[in-house]
């Protein structure tokens, strides 16, 4: 429980301190044309004991990934197929002989276990529902009762398009933060993110309360998809923007200081403590117009899961497949600067992989490793490819 007298409050001189030295790596930013990011506060619990599962976690710059052909077949997921892939990912990174052990490193009989999906972009690209169903399979196979396994997301709305109450094992709570609009109800007003990005009335955005104050663990399970200001939205994304309300206020077309605001997010406690687990869901892979998009078009069956406990060597892998997709298609990088690009049309830029509509930020996720959430270096990351069994 948190002891709501100290709080503690830390300043981050936004993306020119956080990434300067990472303009460089891609040509298409050789010309800064993003004004710099206001100083973002933090206030967060103060004397918050570390914990061993702190993102980057237990295996810190390991991602395992594991593709199966048969996992996704006429736009079908095959359950008994997730099963045997998860399992296996699961053990490769663990090093444990059976899965309940490898379960057991990130999650005890006597969690409050929250599994944060993405169900923006539902019906067409959001976490699948076979997916969720074996993470709670597992959580289960160590103790934790089904009452303390919770589905979740900040809006209630998505959740109902996306028919989760009905898709998950009975007694599995099944959670929206907002339940509508600008419902701020469901947050936590002692801890928070303050920026002033572009002269908005309100500048913070609060911690939703079921993290600050209900959950002891978090799975974070996050689609994989491009996004129109993000770059890609991944694990930083889903956890960070996915656990503060307000966040829309960080984009201003064509600008958006998605970086370094979700790094930021990701690195306050005790969300940093709390998300032990990365499970990426890779069976549609939306290459462009994310993370609404419904066009078909862009979403390609990949058939890939990928498991990890750092959210940043993740993401890393996840743009490189994102941008080879998105070069196979003919479609410009994400890391594009060219201002010929730019549409305010909405239908343009979802039928379009040649426009969009803001200067992606897909160097947040380095930011976010500069704040020691991850490894951002392909050169660093053990990344473990697996073939089908």
């Amino acid at each position: 429980m948190i002891d709501r007298r100290l709080f503690v409050k830390r300043i981050f001189l936004g993306g020119l301190v956080l990434c300067l030295d990472h303009w460089a790596t891609s040509p298409a930013y050789g010309e800064d044309i993003i004004p710099p990011a206001p100083p973002i506060y933090v206030n967060e619990p103060a004397g918050t004991p570390p914990s061993p599962l702190r993102m980057p976690g237990l295996f810190p710059g390991r991602v395992v990934e594991i593709a199966d052909p048969q996992a996704i077949v006429a736009n079908r997921v095959s359950q008994p197929v997730i099963r045997r892939m998860l399992e296996r990912a699961l053990r490769e990174l663990t090093g444990a002989p059976d899965v309940r052990e490898a379960w057991s490193k990130f999650i005890e009989p006597n969690d409050i276990v929250g599994i944060k999906i993405n169900p923006s972009g539902a019906p067409a690209c959001c976490s699948s529902p076979e997916i969720v169903r074996e993470i709670v399979a597992g959580v289960q196979s160590v103790g934790v009762p089904v009452q303390n396994i919770h589905v979740y997301d900040r809006y209630a709305y998505e959740i109902d398009v996306g028919s989760y109450q009905t898709l998950v094992p009975m007694g599995v709570r099944v959670i929206g933060v907002e339940e509508r609009k600008l419902d701020a109800s469901g947050y936590d007003s002692n801890i928070y993110c303050e920026a002033n990005f572009f002269g908005e009335w309100e500048t913070r955005s609060y911690m939703a309360s079921i993290v600050s104050s209900s959950l002891t663990k978090i799975i974070n399970v996050p689609t994989m998809k491009d996004h129109s200001a993000a770059g890609v939205t991944g694990c930083l994304k889903n956890i960070g923007y996915g656990t503060f309300n307000n966040v829309d206020r960080s984009h201003r077309r064509p600008f958006s200081f998605t970086d370094p605001l979700i790094g930021i997010m990701c690195s306050v406690e005790p969300l940093r403590s709390k998300a032990a687990l990365h499970i990426m869901d890779g069976m549609r892979m939306l290459w462009h117009g994310g993370p609404l998009n419904q066009n078909p078009k862009f979403i390609f069956p990949a058939g890939v899961l990928m498991v990890g406990t750092d959210p940043v060597a993740m993401d890393t892998i996840e743009l490189e497949k994102i941008e080879a997709k998105r070069r196979k298609e003919g479609a410009p990088s994400v890391w594009s600067r060219d201002p010929k690009s730019l549409t305010d049309n909405g239908d343009e830029f979802y039928e379009d992989a040649t426009k969009n509509l803001f200067y992606r930020q897909p160097h947040h996720i380095a930011a976010a490793g500069k704040l020691g959430l991850g490894t951002s270096d392909l050169k660093r990351i053990d990344h473990r490819v697996l073939g089908v069994g």
